[in-house]
């Protein structure tokens, strides 16, 4: 064989073509892995308590009434304390799936706030979801209740703290000038174990009236009082008897208030009244002394200065005073001095000097009816000069005392006592006896020819009416004259109502005439009736038509 004729043999550098096959293959591969699970439907497990009204298969998961997913399968938990319910939703729904979102089951609910799901009753049971923010996550825990608020709900969570709750919870209302503003989303314990923090939520508009200054206070269910203003019934609405609920107030004021409320915690009051209470900070304790009977008077009774509230009773006592062996009656007041004294001042002193001025001037406390139909009384206060100022505290009292004049009804019962006592002190016999002398010596003097025997009984006379006279005066005629000028008063007035009762064209004219009469018709038909059982006895018993049976028939 030829040298050109042996083959010759040359090695490629670089891979060779047949490995591009498995590649293609391992490309084609993953992109169909990546592609199913990328098209693979997002799948999420919840946790219930209950599966009440919750079927596998049948299920839906709705967002704003929009069907995004079905429950596939319910299952036990671990523990079997609770149940798990695998949820798959529709293609791009992952957003849905963060850390904050929520789950709830609607179902039919009666409840005191109103009807809930009775769509439900035809279409069947079904799982609402709130969307949140957060990561990504694939286990959820459900709410066994209905929040009361969603995501997209408008507005602000505030914070209010109580000593009590009252009849509040989770869907109580809270006002705004008797506007439904927002609702109490729910309470928890403080830490010192005393403390409500109360959780609510105030809808937009009326978030915007919020600020620092703004005032919460408690109208759950009615309120009726019965003080010496009368009887006090007060409700803001239906709902808030059966719920509860909570009202606010901003008052408008020079100092600028906060508007930043994520960390402000407002004061949940009891009341209305507990507001205007809490107004003036500083209280200045006074005692005053009553002689008289203090029935109705309880401590909380109002203190006041010409209408105007100052302050209140704190507490009412009875004491023995063992030297005169007499009984006086200490009242504690709790008086704000801020109500009568220049604000400006901070010093408790000023106040004292204030109050000591009007004392002098005759300020004076006394008790007073608040309403006759509870028959409270309150502490009035009030402006006597030229009263004396009378003060009944033990040197060293604890606190000062402010000096006290008689009531008003306490004072007329003085008046009438006195009166009667002077009236009791008039020897009204001997008054009687002197005055049936003038009578007699007045008689003797008019049947008298003598003149002289005349003017000797005329002297007799005058002297008998100058002891009557006397007696007049040592008795305290003044008195005596005024209640004889009311007796009188009150005679004509019984003499005026006679004449109108015997007056011809009186209704009662008119009946006595009528009932005179028929007495004399009455009258006529008895003496007919006399006369005719005079002239025929028997008709007594064989009436008026009858007669005397003979004799062969009555021995028949």
């Amino acid at each position: 064989m030829s040298e050109h004729s042996k083959p010759q043999i040359s090695q490629k550098s670089g891979p060779s073509i047949v490995w591009l096959i498995p590649l293609v293959t391992l490309v084609v591969g993953v992109w169909l892995m990546a592609r199913s699970i990328l098209d693979e439907a997002p799948t999420i497990s919840i946790s219930f308590n209950t599966a009440e009204g919750i079927e596998a298969g049948k299920t839906k998961i709705k967002y704003k009434s929009l069907e995004i997913g079905m429950i596939e399968e319910i299952q036990f938990a671990d523990g079997f304390d609770h149940v798990v319910l695998t949820a798959v939703f529709n293609e791009g729904m992952e957003n849905f799936l963060r850390r904050n979102t929520r789950f709830w089951v609607v179902r039919p609910q009666l409840s005191f706030r109103g009807v809930s799901g009775l769509d439900t009753l035809i279409s069947g049971s079904y799982i609402e979801i709130d969307p949140g923010p957060g990561a990504m996550q694939e286990h959820f825990v459900g709410l066994e209740e209905i929040p009361l608020i969603t995501t997209d709900d408008a507005g602000t969570k505030i914070t209010l703290v109580s000593d009590q709750l009252g009849s509040l919870g989770a869907g109580s209302p809270v006002y705004y000038r008797g506007l439904l503003a927002g609702e109490v989303l729910g309470y928890e314990l403080g830490s010192d174990a005393r403390s409500i923090f109360i959780h609510a939520f105030i809808r937009d508009p009326f978030d915007q009236f919020i600020r620092g200054n703004s005032r919460f206070w408690n109208v759950s269910g009615m309120d009726v009082s019965l003080d010496a203003n009368g009887i006090k019934v007060k409700t803001t609405s239906m709902q808030s008897m059966l719920l509860g609920g909570v009202t606010f107030e901003t008052p408008e004021t020079l100092e600028h208030s906060d508007n930043l409320l994520e960390d402000l915690i407002f004061t949940l009051y009891p009341n209305h009244e507990a507001i205007d209470a809490q107004a003036y900070t500083r209280k200045q304790k006074f005692v005053v002394y009553f002689r008289g009977s203090v029935r109705g008077l309880s401590p909380g009774a109002p203190v006041e200065f010409k209408g105007i509230r100052i302050g209140n009773v704190l507490d009412v006592k009875l004491e023995f005073d063992t030297e005169n062996s007499s009984f006086r009656i200490p009242v504690l007041l709790e008086i704000e001095p801020e109500r009568i004294v220049d604000r400006a001042s901070t010093e408790n002193d000023s106040a004292m000097n204030v109050l000591q001025t009007l004392v002098e001037s005759g300020l004076r406390a006394r008790l007073s009816t608040g309403s006759l139909l509870t028959g409270k009384l309150y502490v009035e206060f009030d402006m006597h000069p030229g009263t004396e100022t009378n003060y009944l505290a033990d040197a060293g009292a604890l606190y000062p005392e402010l000096p006290t004049i008689s009531g008003t009804f306490e004072a007329m019962t003085e008046s009438v006592q006195a009166f009667v006592s002077k009236l009791e002190a008039v020897d009204i016999e001997q008054m009687g006896n002197d005055v049936l002398g003038i009578l007699k010596g007045t008689n003797a003097l008019l049947n008298k020819d003598k003149s002289e025997e005349t003017v000797t009984d005329l002297q007799a006379s005058m002297r008998s009416f100058q002891g009557v006279l006397g007696q007049f005066e040592g008795a305290g005629v003044d008195n005596t004259v005024l209640a004889a000028n009311e007796l009188l008063s009150n005679l004509q007035t019984t003499i005026v109502l006679l004449n109108k009762v015997l007056d011809p064209d009186s209704p009662l004219q008119y009946n006595v005439i009528r009932v005179t009469g028929e007495l004399e018709e009455t009258a006529k038909a008895v003496r007919t009736i006399m006369q005719m059982l005079e002239r025929q006895p028997q008709s007594l018993i064989f009436g008026r038509g009858g007669a005397e049976p003979d004799g062969d028939s009555n021995e028949k």
